[in-house]
């Protein structure tokens, strides 16, 4: 029976390590770190960590000398002393060590960003992103929609320090990539600050880490690390209009009112309600991070959008006949 006991407590300690190990690697991991913030975050974690395991050891350590080592009765000057010094002292020590580390910290967080601003607006539940246009500078022109628009998905040059611009028309979400930065909330009314300076190239995920209601979980996005000349492209490729116009997708498309939400540059669709749609097949995901961009996944959220996206704004249009959700979705795959 012991033994039966012992082998399942064994098991459960493996499969512990194991369920923490495998968490320390992949594209929405903090302890994965691919950017300055997170390596410094990373490293104030460990320091905190080690602080918190010291105070606990000393202070189990004056606990089992007081009750096991020497159970008999102390006198109170002992007591005191073992109070003031192992419960009091110690502890404050440690702790105010640890926030001078983590306080000298925050100037370089704060440093002047030297790569693209970037605004980016939380919205119930996706991602509006305006990348600041080589013609248009300035954060005001950046936040009021003049420049290079996206959605969902944000690229951002490796080795430099891109300004990201947060702010929300409706609620308070929270703009977090694991990998590369801490977290900062967007806040109606106001534009708050966040600095990436990425250390490598690759796809990391972001979510939305603040409660923002029924579909708060599947308010997803993708941040691409590339190289200067990639981004530059990329920015370049985004600003562009529509590739494919002449299509029976896109007229079922503004037949149907598509149009008065979404916006598709170099079309009549000119919506700013929900995201920009002109380059949606050049995106990794949709419906901010639920589905795979396909023509399938296209169709299948056209028809049942309040079924994969529980409180999402946009309504199902599962009266459609199939062969216009089918053209609108072959049509919406195509915009590369």
């Amino acid at each position: 029976m012991h033994t039966s006991i012992r082998a399942i407590a064994r098991l459960g300690c493996v499969l512990g390590a194991a369920a923490v190990l495998s968490a320390c690697r992949g594209p929405q991991s903090t302890f994965d770190p691919a950017g300055t913030e997170s390596v410094e975050v990373l490293r104030l974690f460990w320091w905190m960590l080690g602080g918190a395991v010291l105070i606990w050891l000393f202070v189990m350590g004056v606990s089992v000398y007081a009750t096991k080592a020497h159970p008999k009765a102390h006198s109170e000057r002992t007591g005191t002393r073992l109070i003031v010094w192992g419960g009091v002292a110690f502890p404050v020590v440690v702790l105010t060590a640890l926030l001078v580390f983590g306080l000298q910290m925050m100037p370089g967080f704060r440093a002047p960003a030297d790569g693209p601003r970037i605004a980016v607006s939380g919205e119930r539940f996706w991602w509006r992103v305006h990348y600041e246009a080589p013609d248009t500078p300035g954060v005001a022109k950046a936040l009021s929609g003049e420049g290079v628009p996206s959605a969902n998905e944000l690229w951002i040059p490796v080795g430099r320090r891109s300004e990201i611009l947060l702010s929300s028309p409706d609620v308070i979400h929270s703009f977090w990539v694991p990998n590369i930065a801490g977290k900062v909330d967007t806040i109606p009314g106001r534009v708050t600050r966040l600095v990436l300076e990425p250390t490598r190239t690759g796809t990391f995920h972001g979510i939305c880490a603040e409660f923002c209601g029924d579909a708060h979980a599947q308010m997803r996005f993708v941040v691409k690390v590339v190289s200067e000349a990639e981004f530059a492209a990329r920015v370049e490729a985004e600003r562009a209009p529509a590739s494919l116009v002449d299509h029976p997708g896109r007229l079922a498309f503004e037949a149907n009112g598509c149009g008065a939400c979404h916006q598709v540059r170099g079309t009549a669709s000119a919506g700013l309600v929900g995201p920009d749609l002109t380059h949606l097949g050049s995106r990794e995901t949709l419906g901010a991070g639920i589905l795979p961009v396909t023509a399938d996944n296209i169709q299948r959220f056209i028809a049942l959008t309040e079924h994969e996206k529980p409180g999402v704004q946009m309504p199902s249009f599962a009266t459609l006949p199939q062969d216009q959700t089918r053209a609108m979705a072959e049509w919406l795959e195509a915009l590369k």
